[in-house]
């Protein structure tokens, strides 16, 4: 770094890694912060068929979640976290392709069981013993 040309150069020739998205969630979303419809984070969101096209309305992010979606079963929070995008995004982005049906949500199972003490103190004692 001795020369000003050298360490342009030496920039301009380096890799260029972006933790950020280049674009800020609000703009992804058109400004929405709120999903219309409750998503858990905890759903599973299915592709219906394959990636549309460029060009019929979707941004990047959309196609994006649809091709994830396309492989394997994914959550809402590991779609998040694979497109590093906030999941408050990710669940306005999901609620415009339900809407689309360009993909379905499987909402987890409650579970309805009661568990009994004896239960929750083995789940305790294997805690413990970790």
């Amino acid at each position: 770094m001795t020369d000003d040309g050298e360490e342009e150069e030496a920039w301009a020739s380096g890799p260029l890694v972006v933790d950020e998205p280049l674009v800020r969630p609000f703009a992804v979303t058109g400004g929405r912060t709120v999903s219309d419809r409750p998503i858990d984070m905890l759903a599973f969101v299915i592709a219906t068929g394959a990636v549309p096209p460029p060009g019929v309305g979707l941004g990047p992010e959309h196609l994006a979640i649809v091709d994830l979606c396309q492989r394997r079963l994914l959550s809402v929070a590991e779609v998040s976290a694979y497109l590093k995008l906030p999941l408050g995004t990710v669940r306005v982005l999901l609620s415009d392709l339900l809407d689309r049906d360009f993909v379905e949500i499987q909402e987890p199972r409650s579970s309805t069981h009661d568990f009994t003490d004896e239960t929750l103190q083995a789940v305790i004692n294997g805690i413990r013993a970790l």
